[in-house]
């Protein structure tokens, strides 16, 4: 059935670019003919009823801004299935017929679920960490990047002026792709991230070689999941003979925000369409995501149980480039 009334939602961990979704989901279902209804805070606020209709003015001026208008929600009840039949009422109270998820591996586990119910959803990655399965990234991982790498040029600045190493710890639980691209693209001497071991000798090692090197500087990027934590990757290089002293900055949730760049919003808005256009279409039940130049869809449920990992290519690359 071509649904006529569609909500979404943005779940999870806000990321740069969620808003550039929502806004490309309304407008292209309101050229469709359709109604839209956007869900306030994620699934909780699904199941209490949190939907307000949406116009095309309603998401003017949003295109730029960080975050995200709908706001979000962490909701762990959510795998309840009385809990989930609970939205599936709400949603048919409202005269909704489809929905569209905008988060990470958590929402697609939730819009899998809703799914499994024989409601109509489709899904559109949206996380800095770009762990979600079935598509080569996320929603909000370039501009995460940059601001993460317009931090690690500020600090070498710093760090020449007083010969130290700067460890900086980003984000990335159990993805190091945030952190692997950052070093890379940083010229950083060592990256650590959950995918790889690396001991703390291996990066004395590097930041000693850098130093012998003559460096005024060294950069050591930790993603926050990696074996060896920032904090005691500092204890352990204080002990060792490298030639820097050595700082920690843990740049943390400053890394989900700011305004999207120019590729998030861009693949936001390529997302949104082909998420709407898929339900016109009467296919739902996967996630639209970028797979090299093209727009194609994942079924929810292997979204659901995979996850994406870093690519060891770019580690040995990362590597090879910081000799």
């Amino acid at each position: 059935m071509i649904p006529k009334t569609l909500a979404v939602l943005t779940a999870g961990g806000d990321a740069p670019g969620m808003n550039a979704a929502v806004r490309s989901v309304v407008r292209s279902a309101l050229a469709l003919g359709m109604r839209v209804f956007g869900v306030k805070r994620a699934y909780e606020g699904l199941v209490r009823g949190l939907l307000s209709e949406l116009g095309a003015r309603d998401v003017g001026g949003i295109l730029q801004r960080g975050g995200t208008v709908l706001q979000t929600a962490r909701f762990p009840d959510f795998a309840k299935p009385d809990i989930q039949r609970e939205a599936l009422r709400q949603l048919n109270a409202q005269g909704v017929d489809a929905l569209v998820a905008i988060g990470g591996d958590g929402t697609m586990r939730g819009a899998a679920a809703l799914e499994g119910l024989g409601f109509p959803v489709v899904g559109i990655p949206a996380s800095i960490d770009n762990d979600v399965y079935g598509t080569d990234i996320s929603i909000g991982v370039d501009t995460a990047l940059n601001t993460i790498i317009e931090a690690i040029d500020k600090l070498r600045d710093t760090a020449s002026s007083h010969q130290r190493a700067f460890i900086v710890e980003t984000m990335g639980r159990d993805c190091g792709h945030l952190a692997l691209m950052s070093g890379i693209i940083s010229g950083a001497e060592m990256t650590l991230i959950p995918e790889q071991e690396t001991s703390a000798e291996e990066v004395a090692a590097a930041v000693r070689g850098a130093y012998e090197r003559g460096k005024t500087h060294a950069i050591v990027v930790v993603a926050e999941g990696a074996k060896l934590h920032a904090n005691a990757l500092k204890e352990k290089l204080d002990k060792m003979n490298t030639g820097f002293d050595s700082r920690v900055t843990i740049l943390g949730h400053v890394q989900r925000g700011g305004s999207p760049s120019a590729w998030d919003r861009l693949i936001a808005a390529r997302f949104g369409v082909a998420a709407v256009e898929r339900l016109a279409k009467g296919e739902h039940g996967v996630m639209v995501g970028l797979q090299a130049t093209s727009v194609l869809g994942t079924r929810l449920e292997e979204v659901s149980i995979r996850k994406r990992a870093a690519d060891l290519e770019y580690y040995r690359m990362a590597r090879m480039l910081a000799k």
